[in-house]
């Protein structure tokens, strides 16, 4: 008995000895020179997550996962602007509440009927709060330069850019902005998704005060990007921009979702004809909402099906108070309609056709985002479990319902490893990350 222990014991001793050591791994670069890479982008790749950026957002973002890829051959030091310890500081969508907010949460809600649900929770700072999260930090090697909120004008022409406050955090100084930071650390390797706030920022705010440049344009920032980008012969890899119809910021709420009994329809059809508005109708159960067009008669009309309203929507006021049914349209930066859908669907065609012919030109891999996160619509299987774009319960989206969870960050990071492997030729391993957070359940 005690021998054969003895041999276990040997036997496991060899074999210990034998497992090959994952940090000096037999990985093939292939064509990709990661020796000295840099992550470029704005919030989506930046670990921003839960309305906010913070340092556990950040150190498990989708460039930092793809850098503990690069991290297993030996290289990828990875140097980041990271935040204070807490749950970190976002832009509030209702500026005229608070400028800032902390992460959302998951807790227990009452709105304004007294019902008391499971929903996002979420703290207003003050000037003095949000400070300890936005004071600048001092960093040598930087090389993580995702940027929440910078847009490709803001981010190839600095100059001419606007205060970004998380920019500033590590760059109060510069006049030269990335560019600067790309000429002066002269990366190898470069891992980006831009173009996604030039995108979004029209699709969040509804379109409302919002514009979308022209493909000349479009060109003119990718081409200037790249000029840095490729120094050296310096290669990459940079993501499409997905469907705005895959995120539950955009679905969530339904066009159609006020649901009426006989009585409040017959009085709000009354209200309507009485104000000589004939063409707004309601009838018992689903009723699409109110909004204002200055191309109706009247200047108001229903939604229709293929139009959206974003997640900001004030809930409490739809539930309680009428709005987007009693003569109190939904607000313009609360609604994509037909034209402005139209618009989005065009745009993000043509970026992503701008985005594939400047990576194909310039030798870099291209990521298709469009058509994977196209697959969450049916849902997307990642080591077992089944992921989709419902809002909470799929897993993929954090609270905000736009930017993905630290999940969802692992699973597109290992989509970024594929398309380098595949186009360069290389043997980077995907990314399991035991330490990626879902949601938090109370």
């Amino acid at each position: 008995m005690k021998f054969s222990a003895f041999l276990f014991l040997l036997f496991f001793t060899f074999m210990q000895a034998c497992t090959p050591d994952l940090e000096r791994a037999d990985i093939d670069e292939g064509r990709a020179s990661v020796s000295k890479s840099v992550v470029i982008g704005d919030s989506y790749i930046s670990g921003y997550q839960n309305g906010a950026l913070s340092k556990s957002g950040q150190e498990r973002s989708i460039g930092a996962l793809v850098m503990r890829s690069f991290k297993v051959a030996g290289h990828g030091a990875f140097i980041q602007a990271l935040m204070p310890e807490g749950d970190g500081i976002g832009r509030n969508a209702k500026p005229w509440e608070s400028l800032y907010v902390s992460a959302s949460k998951l807790g227990d809600r009452t709105d304004c009927k007294g019902v008391v649900s499971l929903g996002p929770l979420k703290t207003l700072y003050n000037p003095a709060q949000a400070q300890y999260f936005l004071d600048p930090v001092s960093a040598n090697g930087i090389n993580d330069l995702s940027i929440p909120f910078l847009s490709m004008s803001e981010m190839v022409y600095p100059a001419f850019s606007p205060s970004n406050e998380f920019l500033e955090r590590y760059c109060a100084s510069c006049t030269n902005g990335v560019p600067g930071f790309i000429t002066a650390y002269q990366p190898s390797f470069s891992i980006v998704w831009s173009g996604m706030e030039d995108i979004f920022r029209f699709a969040r705010n509804g379109g409302y005060g919002q514009s979308i440049a022209p493909r000349v344009t479009v060109e003119g920032w990718y081409n200037e990007l790249f000029t840095y980008l490729t120094a050296n012969n310096a290669k990459g890899v940079i993501a499409g921009i997905p469907d705005f119809r895959t995120m539950p910021f955009y679905t969530l709420i339904p066009w159609n979702g006020a649901d009426l009994t006989l009585e409040k329809a017959d009085s709000l059809t009354t209200i309507y004809a009485q104000a000589g508005l004939n063409h707004i109708v309601f009838a018992e159960g689903k009723n699409a909402f109110v909004i204002a067009d200055v191309n109706a008669p009247g200047g108001y009309r229903q939604l229709v099906q293929g139009e959206y309203i974003t997640l900001t929507v004030p809930l409490d006021s739809m539930k309680c108070y009428f709005y987007g049914l009693l003569i109190n349209p939904i607000h313009d930066r609360y609604v994509l309609d037909s034209a402005e859908v139209n618009k989005l669907d065009a745009a993000t065609a043509m970026f992503n056709e701008v985005i594939a012919q400047k990576a194909a030109q310039h030798d870099f891999a291209f990521v298709d985002m469009h058509a994977y996160f196209n697959r969450l619509n049916q849902g997307i299987y990642f080591n077992g479990v089944k992921y989709t774009n419902e809002f909470v319960s799929g897993g993929f989206f954090s609270l905000d319902g736009f930017h993905p969870t630290q999940k969802g960050a692992n699973m597109i990071a290992d989509q970024f490893i594929l398309a380098i492997n595949s186009f360069f030729g290389s043997t980077f391993p995907t990314v399991f990350c035991e330490d990626c957070e879902g949601l938090r359940f109370p």
